[in-house]
């Protein structure tokens, strides 16, 4: 079950490569390949498939779900230091012209940090024991 083929090709030319002190020269360009005779047929199959029927069942029970108690809370809140960048522009304008414009911009903070007074921010006074010179 032989079959002589035939192709014919061409590479473009190879010059002569040198690597000292290997020199490769006369690599042809074309090549050819023949195919004499009719392929030979390929056949494929596939066994025949069979099915048997399975018997099954299903069976559900009943399914009980008990309660389930959820309880979140936010205790305290971190500490951190937000800044609120704001830009407030009003103004009154005619016709598409502007007559007026007042503009606030800056920057708000919101601060969540646990308050201590600085030494200037103690209101009142610190009651103290009288001194044995104090009579």
């Amino acid at each position: 079950m032989g079959s002589d083929v035939h192709l014919d090709g061409h590479l473009g030319s190879i010059g002569p490569v040198t690597v000292n002190p290997v020199t490769v020269d006369g690599i042809p360009d074309a090549f050819t390949i023949t195919v004499a005779s009719p392929l030979p047929k390929i056949q494929l199959g596939v066994d025949p498939v069979t099915l048997n029927p399975v018997d099954a069942t299903l069976t559900l029970n009943p399914v009980t779900l008990n309660p389930v108690d959820l309880n979140l809370a936010v205790t305290s809140l971190p500490e951190t230091r937000s800044h609120l960048p704001a830009d407030f522009t009003v103004g009154l304008s005619l016709l598409g012209m502007e007559l007026l414009k007042v503009r606030l911009c800056g920057e708000a903070q919101l601060i969540s940090e646990a308050y201590h007074p600085g030494p200037c921010e103690v209101c009142g006074y610190e009651a103290r024991e009288p001194d044995e010179q104090d009579g």
